[in-house]
């Protein structure tokens, strides 16, 4: 049997065990170290499906392993970072955010079983609502006198994020993939998405260096950014 097509299996392996460790360190009070354990894994999950197409050893196996790993790591771990973040003493309220997880495995599921979204998706993709989970946990974690820290001590903030996430990942708006290659030919509305998450990203970049802000605030706001433009190409008609 052939090395090789064991090598985006072990890639997807170590996203999972990434998510993994990352919960036990976001458990003991360290969301900061968690955050940093989830980009590793997103970095992974990138990785994996790079070299199934490099090495043409994609399979069965590999998609449900990959749909395993991205639960933990984008499921599981950014529930409890959102709900490591609260601080309400209502405690049916702070468990709120804890929905997010069996959301993302509604997104999942879907996403397995819908040929629509082959190229791009149909509703957030888990990663870019963990993306804004981790960086909220972490930056609050890393500046606890912060605007975002004082919200999300307050018992509306987190619940409602988690709400609004959770509805967005089972929902129906076109949102674009990150992930060139495929050999799938990109329309002239997605390279539009592109081009205005781009310079988003690169104003959040801008903005936190300026402003003195941690390094996990440009996540927050380049991934907030990412569901503003998706929303917007929804409900303005753009040409093709």
């Amino acid at each position: 049997m052939s090395l090789r097509k064991h090598i985006p299996d072990t890639i997807t392996s170590m996203n999972l065990l990434c998510g993994v460790v990352g919960v036990i360190f976001t458990l003991e009070g360290r969301p900061d170290i968690g955050f940093v354990l989830m980009l590793c894994g997103a970095a992974c999950d990138f990785l994996d499906g790079l070299a199934a197409r490099t090495l043409r050893a994609s399979s069965g196996i590999g998609k449900e392993l990959d749909s395993l790993a991205d639960m933990v790591s984008f499921g599981v771990l950014p529930a409890i970072m959102l709900f490591g973040a609260g601080s309400s003493e209502v405690a049916a309220v702070r468990y709120i955010p804890l929905i997010l997880a069996a959301f993302s495995a509604l997104r999942l599921a879907k996403f397995n079983v819908d040929e629509r979204q082959s190229h791009s998706f149909l509703g957030l993709p888990t990663p870019a609502s963990a993306m804004i989970c981790g960086s909220l946990a972490c930056f609050v974690h890393s500046a606890p006198e912060s605007f975002l820290a004082s919200w999300c001590s307050g018992p509306v903030f987190l619940p409602l994020l988690a709400v609004v996430l959770s509805l967005l990942l089972v929902s129906e708006i076109p949102m674009f993939s990150m992930k060139f290659g495929g050999g799938h030919k990109t329309s002239k509305r997605e390279w539009i998405k592109r081009v205005d998450f781009l310079v988003i990203a690169v104003a959040a970049v801008v903005l936190t260096v300026v402003a003195g802000l941690h390094w996990s605030f440009i996540f927050l706001l380049a991934f907030t950014g990412y569901i503003l433009v998706n929303l917007a190409f929804a409900l303005i008609r753009h040409p093709e």
